[in-house]
């Protein structure tokens, strides 16, 4: 039987799902970003054959802030809504709770971000024209991609690190922005977030990472999807961040579906996946990359 984060994950991917024929991109697969305690970490790289732009998005592969692998032959359809615009797709995997901390996911997608843009010509993609994206918890490392980056470390010893994790523009499904309400001491938790070891968390630790506290008028264009009958991640969290992002001038929408709870089917599934690609297309095109140098 799978485990929470396990379901959550897959919930997303069967929402972008349809069938996909012929050779419509190149894989890159399993990229070692980074190393820790041994182990790698890696993503897949999806590029389009044909009429790629040079503009790239990154799927962040959580769920419950655990993160699984599957062959990306078998994963490439999920990304076809993005590649078929010209998008470069990375899917990204973090350290995947228990074992590591939503800290260290944190730690580790923005590693990503940085190896990806020092790398930029190895995928002849623009450093100036990165976009970010996921569901849950990958919707949760998407906004602290947004909110809480910086331009890197200039006297680091890892080349890496001397590279801004900074993005260009989010899109955060059903995201949890401010892990405080969700912590282990928090008055009113839901007892959902017992099936969730990297919510075992006090309200201090989970500020570090909660996206709503980071907030600044610098931020990237971020596209929110919410369920308003979501009994995980209440609609509330998508609604406080737009808030603050409205309070501080971000461009910012949205879009609040009616009758999705944590995921979305159907009509909903379309005109979300709609949604992000054309926020991507509008906020990742040549004209906006050079407007924001």
């Amino acid at each position: 039987m799978k485990s929470m984060p396990q379901v959550l994950a897959l919930v997303f991917l069967i929402a972008l799902s349809r069938p996909c024929s012929g050779e419509e991109v190149t894989i890159d697969a399993d990229v070692v970003y980074g190393h820790k305690l041994g182990l790698a970490m890696t993503c897949d790289v999806f590029t389009p054959t044909e009429d790629a732009t040079g503009a790239a998005v990154l799927f962040m592969v959580s769920g419950g802030w655990y993160s699984s692998w599957s062959p990306p032959e078998q994963t490439q359809h999920m990304f076809r809504p993005l590649t078929d615009k010209g998008f470069t797709v990375f899917a990204v995997r973090h350290g995947s709770s228990p074992k590591f901390s939503i800290a260290e996911a944190v730690a580790d997608v923005r590693r990503s971000v940085r190896y990806i843009r020092l790398n930029a010509g190895r995928w002849k993609i623009d450093p100036n024209r990165i976009g970010v994206f996921g569901m849950s918890a990958g919707g949760h490392l998407s906004l602290m991609l947004g909110t809480a980056s910086d331009e890197g470390n200039a006297e680091a010893k890892d080349p890496v690190d001397r590279v801004s994790d900074r993005v260009n523009a989010v899109v955060a499904y059903v995201a949890p922005t401010d892990l405080r309400i969700m912590s282990k001491d928090a008055p009113d938790r839901l007892e959902a977030y017992d099936r969730f070891p990297a919510l075992e968390i006090d309200a201090k630790t989970a500020e570090a990472d909660s996206p709503l506290v980071f907030v600044t008028s610098d931020d990237p264009p971020t596209l929110l999807l919410a369920g308003a009958k979501d009994e995980l991640v209440p609609i509330s969290h998508s609604r406080n961040i737009k808030a603050a992002f409205e309070k501080a001038n971000v461009t910012s929408e949205l879009i609040e579906f009616e009758n999705a709870g944590h995921g979305f089917g159907g009509e909903d599934a379309q005109k979300a996946t709609n949604a992000m690609v054309d926020w991507f297309v509008t906020h990742l095109t040549d004209n906006t990359a050079e407007a924001s140098k």
